[in-house]
C-alpha cells in the first residue's frame, strides 16, 4: 500500500526518464483502456477511495477518451500477478497499481506486456514501461501537528501505523516536530499494527492510546476506524487520505489528503497522445498533491487561518518539516539526526530509520 525506498532512489517532483521509449499513440477514435487495481474495496473515505476519486477525475476530464477498469479486494502477491496479467490479456494499455505490494507483480508483468503502460503508486522500481509516483505525505503531516498541538489539551499525541517502513516513519516525524513547533514538549505515542487493513485492530490501538492520556490521534492505516474511536470517545483526531466527517464530525480536526486526479488526468492522456515516458514523481503541497482540508466544526478560526497560512508558506518553499533553523534535531534517543542549520535531503528522507524526539515508541513493538 505504501512506499518503502531506499536513499539510492530519490525521488523529486518531475519525471525522470528511464528511457527514450515512448508510448504508442493512441487511436483518437477509440478510448484508451484504463484499469485501476485497489489493494481494499472501495469505501467512503480512506487510501482506495481517494485514488478511486482520482480515477473518477480523470474520467470527468477526458470524457469518451478514456474507458476505466476498477478491480478491487485484490491481495498483494499472487493474486495481484493474476489479475494484472488478465487485465494486459484484455486490452488494458494503461494499468494503475495503488498498493506498495503491486510492484514486483507490476515489473514480472511489464515484461511480457511491453507494450502496455504500468504507473506504480507507492512503488520505487521503474523499467521502460513502468513509472513510479507517491506523494509527500509528511508535508501534510507537519502541518496536522500544528493543528493537532493547538487543540490538545494533553500534549499527548497517539499514533496508530502500519508498518515502521520509512513513509510511515516519516510522518511520525513530521506530525511530532509540527506539535512541538508549537507545543515544545508534546508527546506522541506509537501503536504498531503490522497491517495496513484490519478495522477491529484499529480500532482497539486507538482506544489504548486514548486509555494511555492521548487526547488527539493521528493513524497510517486504510480505514476510518480511529476517527470513529476518537467520536465515541469524545476526542480530537486528524483524518488521513480523505474526508471523515461522516463518520466524526465532532472529532476530526482536518483531514490531510492526497490527490490524484490531475495525475491520471496527465499520464492517460500522455499515453493516448503518444508522449508517456517512465519516471518517478514525489509531489507534496506546492505540486497540489497534498492538501489539508475538511476542518472540523469545533476547531476555532484562529487555528484554521494559522494552519492554512503554513500550508501557503510550505508551497511557497518556506517551510521545510525535516530543517533544522535554530536547533539540533535528535532522534528519541538521544542522537543528532538532523544538525542545526541543515536540512535532510530526498534521499536522506526517503531512508528514514528513526523516530524523533518526543515519540514514545520503537522501531517496532
Amino acid at each position: 500500500m505504501y512506499k518503502n525506498l531506499a536513499a539510492a532512489l530519490a525521488a523529486a517532483c518531475f519525471f525522470a526518464p528511464v528511457s527514450s521509449q515512448t508510448a504508442a499513440k493512441i487511436d483518437a477514435d477509440k478510448p484508451l483502456s484504463a484499469a485501476f487495481v485497489y489493494v481494499t474495496p472501495v469505501f467512503d473515505a480512506g487510501w482506495t477511495h481517494q485514488h478511486d476519486a482520482g480515477r473518477k477525475a480523470a474520467q470527468a476530464a477526458l470524457g469518451g477518451q478514456l474507458k476505466t477498469t476498477v478491480v478491487a479486494d485484490v491481495a498483494e502477491g499472487p493474486d495481484a500477478e493474476r489479475v494484472l496479467r488478465d487485465l494486459a490479456r484484455n486490452g488494458h494499455k494503461l494499468i494503475f497499481t495503488t498498493s506498495f505490494g503491486y510492484m514486483e507483480p507490476a515489473l514480472r508483468v511489464a515484461r511480457d506486456f511491453p507494450d502496455v503502460k504500468f504507473e506504480s503508486i507507492t512503488g520505487y522500481k521503474r523499467t521502460a514501461n513502468v513509472a513510479t509516483a507517491n506523494a509527500r505525505y509528511y508535508e501534510g503531516r507537519y502541518l496536522s501537528g500544528i493543528a493537532a498541538a493547538r487543540m490538545s489539551k494533553s500534549g499527548v499525541a497517539g499514533y496508530v501505523a502500519g508498518f515502521p517502513i520509512p513513509e510511515v516513519l516519516q510522518g511520525i516525524n513530521a506530525f511530532t516536530l509540527g506539535m512541538r513547533s508549537v507545543k515544545p514538549n508534546a508527546q506522541v505515542k506509537v501503536i504498531w499494527l503490522d497491517t495496513w487493513f484490519d478495522p477491529a485492530k484499529e480500532r482497539d490501538a486507538a482506544m489504548t492510546l486514548m486509555n494511555q492520556g492521548a487526547d488527539v490521534l493521528a493513524f497510517h492505516s486504510a480505514t476510518n476506524a480511529v476517527m470513529v474511536a476518537a467520536q465515541e470517545r469524545g476526542k480530537f483526531a486528524i483524518a488521513y487520505h480523505s474526508d471523515m466527517r461522516q463518520v466524526a464530525p465532532d472529532a476530526q480536526i482536518l483531514a490531510v489528503t492526497h490527490q490524484w486526479g490531475d495525475y491520471y488526468t496527465r499520464r492517460a492522456r500522455a499515453v493516448r497522445d503518444g508522449s508517456w515516458t517512465s519516471g518517478d514523481v514525489w509531489g507534496g503541497v506546492k505540486d497540489g498533491m497534498i492538501r489539508l482540508e475538511a476542518f472540523g466544526r469545533r476547531v476555532p478560526a484562529a487555528v484554521q487561518k494559522e494552519v492554512l497560512a503554513q500550508q501557503q508558506l510550505m508551497a511557497q518553499g518556506r517551510i521545510q518539516p525535516f530543517a533544522a533553523a535554530k536547533a539540533d534535531v535528535r532522534d528519541n534517543a538521544g542522537h543528532v539526526v538532523i544538525p542545526k542549520g541543515s536540512q535532510l535531503s530526498d534521499a536522506q528522507i526517503l531512508d528514514m530509520k528513526w523516530l524523533v524526539e518526543g515519540v514514545q515508541g520503537t522501531l517496532g513493538h
